[in-house]
């Protein structure tokens, strides 16, 4: 059987439903417009590296810079970039090269900052699959070179992968790991994704294309050129992001390139540039790791983005830890320390709580379940929206790709429901904070301004009359209320004078229900 005779078929029909079909990457609407790029470039580079850098340099003025030269340099450079991909140049190349060299040159230099870390990386694997390495420049595009940028459409990685997507690469995503968030293998996703579309295309720009809108909106524009198969021709036939999208790859492979003709200068970015991977067999928390061999848990984290609850789950299967070059030996060396240090607080929570969850634990499947779209507002908060659509908070934060508990007034929540309840849930959207806790079941009163009675007020003679629950590092507010049968997450808050869930402490001890 020709396994790539099944393959390829299956991606062209697939994929333009499971990647960047919707997707809200560093893309532009508008052929003549660079807004949308400027202002994903904001929200995708935020990271402790990233700031650790800008803090400890602060922008160096700009005023050396030079934004703009006449279009014959541009095409002369552009045409001495050593590329088997055609890169061509006109006034929407030349725009957006400017986001780069001028409007946004703060965030530019801080990917250029990015290369020297994720680019010999991304040049290695490709090469290995016989790609042009110049492709690494989609990066950029991408995700600005941030292993956690993720987008309002819930993409995530250096790569932009959706869930679906990811997973059909061979990446694991659940509760405790998300591999689009590895550098190292999202690139090898992508590598095998971009050598597929090549077999369908054998053209490099339109893989490009494809890679953005999916091979579908490629076929579709290339039936509605009459068949032709150049980008340029069949330009007008694809989604206007995708039009914007091969001008970006351009202007992003020029401005590496050409950064110091422009008088631009790197920002440092403090990531170890010398580093190595250990394999380890055992469950193991990356603050472990951190406390004893004195490395500060933000730079392991940027280390190692894809562990999401900073548990490394070896024990379900061997798994990577990135390190600094010069630890690697001392990480071997005092491996049973670093496991046996305050296990108690980092292991013992997880074999109790997650355990079973981290090694079976699948994304919830949408399929037959009708979506809606809830707007956050003031007050809210994932527990509460949870409840109001009887779902789970782990589901709600896997729809959303929302990392620990923190929302944005005015946010957009994609809520999967079951379709005979679809009706009755489309309502919640709309309807005020009492109503929406009387439809789950809780007291009406809003946390935010809800007083304690007189009655229940912390004094020690009330004390011996309750019970109480001492909180646990990860726990939060609705992790808790579900450790006591009929209690809910409103009951703890309002008992204990809570205002904002997220702002509970470990070793906090919490009022839960009078004894009985």
């Amino acid at each position: 059987m020709n396994i790539k005779k099944i393959i390829l078929p299956l991606i062209t029909l697939l994929f333009p439903l499971l990647l960047h079909g919707e997707i809200d990457t560093i893309i532009i609407r508008n052929d003549d417009s660079t807004d949308r790029i400027e202002r994903d470039l904001d929200s995708l580079l935020n990271n402790w590296f990233i700031q650790m850098s800008v803090d400890r340099s602060g922008i160096l003025p700009l005023d050396s810079a030079i934004s703009e030269f006449p279009d014959s340099v541009y095409v002369d450079r552009i045409g001495r970039i050593n590329s088997v991909i055609t890169l061509p140049y006109n006034s929407i190349i030349r725009n957006h090269i400017h986001v780069y060299t001028e409007k946004k040159l703060d965030k530019f230099r801080i990917m250029l900052g990015l290369q020297d870390y994720y680019f010999p990386m991304i040049e290695d694997i490709f090469d290995s699959y016989g790609l042009p390495v110049e492709l690494k420049y989609m990066a950029v595009i991408e995700s600005a070179l941030n292993p956690n940028a993720v987008s309002r459409m819930g993409a995530t990685g250096l790569w932009q992968f959706m869930y679906s997507t990811g997973h059909m690469c061979g990446l694991t995503i659940n509760s405790v790991v998300d591999e689009r968030r590895d550098p190292v293998k999202a690139t090898h996703a992508a590598a095998r994704y971009l050598k597929d579309l090549y077999g369908i295309y054998n053209d490099w720009i339109l893989v490009i294309a494809a890679y953005n809108c999916g091979p579908g909106n490629v076929n579709k524009a290339i039936r509605r050129s009459g068949n032709r198969k150049d980008y340029w021709e069949i330009y007008y036939h694809l989604p206007r992001e995708t039009r914007g999208y091969i001008p970006q790859f351009v202007a992003a492979a020029y401005a590496m390139n050409y950064y110091r003709e422009h008088n631009i200068t790197p920002l440092q970015i403090d990531l170890p540039l010398a580093i190595d991977t250990v394999m380890v067999s055992h469950d193991i928390h990356l603050e472990q790791i951190a406390a004893v061999l004195d490395l500060p848990i933000q730079e392991l984290n940027a280390l190692n983005p894809q562990y999401r609850t900073g548990l490394v789950p070896g024990k379900t299967r061997p798994y990577a830890i990135t390190l600094p070059v010069d630890l690697l030996g001392e990480f071997i060396d005092m491996t049973d320390t670093i496991t046996g240090y305050r296990k108690d607080q980092y292991l013992t929570r997880v074999n109790q709580t997650s355990a079973t969850e981290h090694s079976t634990y699948v994304a919830p499947d949408v399929n037959g379940r009708t979506k809606l779209v809830y707007v956050v507002k003031d007050g809210d908060n994932l527990g509460f929206i949870s409840e109001w659509y009887n779902v789970g908070l782990s589901e709600l934060r896997y729809w959303n790709n929302i990392y620990r508990n923190t929302i944005k007034v005015g946010q957009r929540l994609a809520v999967y429901v079951d379709p005979s309840k679809a009706e009755r849930y489309s309502r919640v959207n709309t309807m005020s904070f009492a109503e929406k806790q009387k439809l789950a079941g809780n007291s009406s009163v809003s946390v935010s301004t809800a007083t304690v009675p007189s009655s229940l007020a912390i004094t020690a003679s009330a004390d011996a009359n309750y019970e109480f629950y001492t909180v646990r590092y990860g726990d939060t507010i609705w992790d808790i209320a579900r450790k006591f049968n009929g209690v809910s997450a409103t009951d703890i808050l309002m008992l204990n004078n809570i205002s904002d869930a997220s702002k509970i402490q470990v070793g906090q001890k919490l009022r839960i229900r009078k004894k009985s």
